[in-house]
């Protein structure tokens, strides 16, 4: 059983979870209307990890013997200046969701969570992994700049990417990592 104020904060990150999968799928719209069909690949498997993510904390609140409460989800932008800029605000978003995760993880040792505190481990390795690659995509834009040829072969290079983690949670999501 948890305790609530660790409750509520684990339903609060489910919230923000959603809201990041929302935030890549509009990105993958943006880059699809942009005819970059490899970087709307790249968000939209974005999207499958952050809900896959979502499901993960999801079932963890129920495996505890607590209920989950879903809030209303702010509706990402629908538009950006250009796909460094939305990678630029991928890196932004994503340190915010390291310092809310880091916060996850200060509350689970304050209440002496061991088990919370174990969980949230894989958490915080995967956002040194997310921050890491938003910087490489950033970096990678910047050195392309105006040279169309090299964002379509980017592109191309995007468009092989693929989800790793379960896209159907008809039957869960499994709490250890195979």
């Amino acid at each position: 059983m948890l305790k609530k104020e660790i409750t509520d904060a684990l339903n609060d990150q489910i919230n923000k979870e959603i809201y990041s999968a929302f935030l890549y799928m509009s990105m993958s719209g943006y880059t699809n209307e942009l005819v970059l069909k490899g970087f709307s690949n790249w968000f939209m498997v974005q999207y499958h990890e952050e809900m896959y993510h979502a499901m993960k904390l999801y079932e963890y609140v129920q495996s505890q013997g607590e209920s989950v409460v879903l809030k209303t989800v702010e509706a990402p932008p629908a538009s950006f200046a250009s796909p460094l800029d939305a990678f630029e605000k991928t890196l932004a978003h994503e340190q915010v969701v390291t310092q809310s995760i880091n916060d996850l993880m200060d509350l689970a040792i304050e209440h002496r969570d061991h088990a919370t505190k174990i969980f949230l481990e894989w958490f915080v390795t995967e956002q040194v992994e997310e921050e890491d690659t938003a910087g490489d995509m950033i970096a990678q834009l910047k050195m392309i700049g105006d040279d169309a040829h090299a964002m379509l072969m980017m592109d191309r290079e995007l468009a092989g990417r693929a989800a790793n983690v379960p896209v159907d949670f008809s039957k869960g999501v499994e709490l250890e990592e195979a």
